[in-house]
């Protein structure tokens, strides 16, 4: 039985404090009664009898004397079905398509449980995007957490709708490929993008979103990639789908939870952030997997925009330790008009060696992959020279390298936005652009998968 409380402690921005509470549990969900209307929170914290609760909605209006707070006895709780496919939530997981409530075939907690290390299968299996810099030099793995590091102008919001359009499993095998994709403190304009972008292509759908936009409550932003997430270890782990699940942008959430912690009066440690920031993005990214009791998998790609590009601030620097590699975004490469403009050099796939090559992607990808990087990279070098000393005074194989260099960018990187490249196309066009250097200059090539694919005509 239920018992409710009359009047507040205090309130604080987006949480309120109650004292005298008996019986109440960590991440219970509260409803709370101002003028007829209920708002609905968690409590985040317990001390003795007091407890601190984080209300989804704005606490405007709220009296400490006249609001009226029920303890429900149960955390916040998902109503899933499979008919959440094409489905548009907000940030705490309620339709707003106007279509009405889900009728669940069952309810889970949006916190999720922690899988078992020993229930694990390691990820294998590659997913295809149809963006030649990532399938070929930064392949995404099915079951892997792979984060999209990005800055504020780079077109991350263009490459997250080309993913969610063009993402497919490489290989027919019976199960059903869908995507969750979450969006935080997105503004208005994004959000409408992001649907638009959606049901034009046609891909709505097999897409399941959730919405937290700028002017929504920050606490609710907190709920938005559990709740997302919850609706992927459905679909994957109950209905045997790959899900990809694609979280932007994960700065406003690690800001949102900075702004509770504050609120909180807790010590911060980096940046103001909260000591646990690493742990509470570990239990996000966590939930990424394949487990043994289903075909299903979780795939992760959050999405993050490094505050004035720092790859050292706590949020990018965090994640890189829990995620298995990055995809890094460049501002170089965007003002020269290259699109999606990946830095591959700073960039890379921890799994993607276990899921390519022969059997996967085609025996000639991982040597193909390795001597792209190496070449580039020697791009890097003589382009430094180049600087220093002039174009004209470089050797003939310099000059061959930036004529290299030039064409990796502006036809391998760079590719149109509704531009879909088979593995197959990707590779063939990694070759074609290695024809331009030497047979000699290709060291990281075995003799024989050089000499069966390397262009004949170079």
């Amino acid at each position: 039985m239920s018992v409710e409380y009359m009047g507040l402690s205090e309130i604080r921005g987006p949480l309120v404090v109650l004292d005298g509470v008996k019986d109440a549990f960590f991440e219970e969900i509260v409803e709370i009664k101002v003028n007829r209307k209920i708002r609905t929170g968690r409590i985040i914290e317990i001390t003795g009898e007091t407890v601190i609760v984080q209300v989804f909605e704005n606490t405007d209006q709220f009296s400490l004397t006249n609001t009226r707070t029920r303890l429900l006895e149960k955390p916040l709780m998902m109503p899933l079905a499979k008919e959440i496919l094409g489905r548009t939530f907000n940030g705490s997981g309620r339709p707003i398509d106007g279509l009405g409530d889900v009728f669940p075939e069952k309810q889970e907690d949006v916190n999720g449980k922690p899988i078992n290390p020993v229930s694990r299968h390691y990820p294998r299996n590659f997913i295809q995007t149809g963006i030649s810099s990532i399938d070929c030099l930064c392949t995404l793995i099915r079951g892997q957490k792979l984060p999209i590091f990005s800055g504020n102008g780079l077109p991350h919001d263009d490459l997250a709708v080309q993913i969610v359009r063009q993402a497919q499993l490489a290989e027919e095998d019976g199960t059903e490929f869908a995507v969750v994709f979450a969006a935080m403190g997105v503004k208005n304009d994004v959000a409408d993008y992001f649907k638009r972008s959606f049901e034009e292509s046609g891909v709505l759908d097999r897409v399941v979103m959730f919405l937290n936009l700028s002017n929504d409550p920050v606490a609710e932003r907190i709920i938005t990639p559990r709740a997302a997430l919850t609706a992927a270890e459905y679909l994957a782990f109950e209905h045997n789908m790959h899900i990809l699940v694609i979280l932007t942008d994960m700065t406003a959430y690690a800001e949102a939870l900075r702004e509770i912690s504050s609120s909180k009066g807790e010590i911060p440690s980096r940046k103001g952030f909260p000591g646990y920031l690493y742990s509470d993005l570990a239990s996000l990214f966590e939930r990424a997997g394949i487990i043994n009791t289903s075909q299903g998998s979780v795939t992760q790609i959050p999405i993050l925009t490094m505050p004035n590009d720092d790859i050292t601030h706590p949020i990018p620097d965090l994640t890189g330790y829990i995620t298995e590699g990055q995809i890094a975004l460049d501002r170089g490469l965007n003002l020269k008009g290259i699109y999606p403009p990946v830095a591959i050099l700073p960039s890379l796939s921890r799994l993607m060696k276990d899921g390519i090559g022969e059997g996967f992607t085609g025996e000639d990808h991982p040597d193909l992959s390795n001597q792209l990087f190496a070449s580039y990279a020697k791009v890097q070098e003589v382009r430094s020279l180049a600087s220093v000393i002039g174009e004209d005074e470089l050797s003939a194989i310099d000059k061959e390298y930036l004529k290299f260099g030039n064409a990796f960018e502006n036809q391998f990187l760079n590719q149109g936005k509704n531009e879909n490249r088979t593995i197959s196309a990707t590779l063939s066009l990694g070759w074609q652009l290695l024809g331009l250097l030497p047979k000699e200059e290709l060291d990281r090539v075995s003799p024989e998968i050089l000499e069966k694919y390397y262009p004949k005509n170079a």
